[in-house]
């Protein structure tokens, strides 16, 4: 799992590379940033994603909450925290950039 050090909290950039750094932290952000998905419907979205992504991603910097229904069958919903709702306007800004960039190289190939 990647841990922040003293060091990284010196330089708010690097704490959010860090935080930001797992393979699926970026687009499971911006799937939830919808509403609470089981956690089946996130392995459908993504082929390789394991619980232990979310945890070690996600859930350890606290942006992701897991919600466990004691009820059969058993029901894990994954949600944003308030933390993790702060990136939007980031995770916004990112797709624009995306949706730019796809227009961009589409034009070049022509």
């Amino acid at each position: 799992m990647i841990e922040l050090t003293s060091a990284d909290l010196t330089c708010p950039f690097t704490t959010a590379q860090k935080v930001l750094s797992g393979k699926w932290s970026l687009v499971i952000i911006f799937h939830l940033k919808d509403g609470p998905i089981r956690f089946n419907e996130l392995l459908r979205k993504f082929d390789g994603l394991t619980h232990s992504s979310l945890t070690k991603q996600l859930e350890n910097f606290q942006l992701i909450h897991r919600e466990v229904y004691h009820q059969v069958p058993p029901k894990v919903e994954y949600s944003l925290t308030d933390l993790g709702e702060k990136l939007f306007p980031t995770i916004n800004e990112l797709t624009e950039w995306g949706s730019k960039y796809i227009d961009n190289c589409k034009s070049v190939e022509r």
